[in-house]
């Protein structure tokens, strides 16, 4: 029981850390095609922080608390943001940047999530160890997620981000072989995600994030916390 209610808070701080990063995500996207030309998700009031605009009740709610009951690795999703191409000023450049919008604003939140735990650091005299516990917690969590987020996002398979950011910088003669295999970007990314662990015991994802998530959020955290105590 003692471990009980620690760990339910941590759990909560996570969740409200990944529905900040993925709200924030979703916004970026729907501003951007805004300022590029198209305002179709800005009329869908795609542009908000609230997280009820862009929940998908079985990828943002559901298919996270299954994997979760599992064991496996989280994997979770938003409603698709509506962009209509054809309304963006210089729709192949436009798309990229749309595209880029969503993992460029988690990496941005990370850092504010950063300069917030440096402001906990440095204030810790004034609050109780159980409140500095909780926002260190929450601040070391949304650095970590928020980096997840992005690059995970970044990996060129549709429904992520990277499909659209590689699409568009492909010769043409190329395409036909990308929308082969976009066809079966899911299986493929439920492969990545569990078969692959599992039955090869090699975790690829976990490479990756060995490479770019965690390295990047250590010298992020590493940074804060010399600010932090200065």
């Amino acid at each position: 029981m003692d471990s009980f209610v620690p760990g339910i808070a941590r759990l909560l701080s996570q969740a409200l850390a990944l529905i900040i990063g993925i709200v924030v995500h979703e916004s970026a996207h729907a501003l951007a095609a805004h300022l590029l030309g198209d305002a179709t998700a800005q009329k869908k009031g795609r542009i908000s922080l609230n997280p009820l605009n862009h929940i998908d009740p079985f990828g943002t709610v559901l298919l996270p608390l299954l994997l979760l009951a599992a064991g496996g690795p989280i994997f979770a999703f938003a409603k698709p943001v509506p962009i209509y191409l054809a309304n963006l000023k210089h729709p192949k450049r436009d798309e990229v940047l749309v595209a880029l919008a969503g993992p460029a604003s988690n990496i941005l939140l990370s850092l504010v999530f950063a300069g917030l735990l440096g402001t906990v650091l440095a204030g810790s005299e004034h609050v109780s160890i159980a409140v500095l516990n909780w926002m260190v917690g929450f601040c070391i969590s949304s650095v970590v997620i928020n980096l997840s987020l992005a690059f995970f996002n970044l990996i060129p398979l549709p429904p992520l981000d990277g499909s659209s950011i590689i699409t568009p910088l492909l010769p043409e003669s190329a395409l036909p072989q990308w929308y082969t295999i976009q066809r079966y970007s899911m299986p493929i990314l439920i492969a990545l995600l569990y078969l692959v662990p599992s039955v090869l015991h090699i975790d690829l994802i976990g490479i990756y994030f060995d490479h770019t998530v965690y390295p990047l959020a250590e010298f992020i955290l590493h940074g804060a916390t010399m600010l932090g105590i200065r």
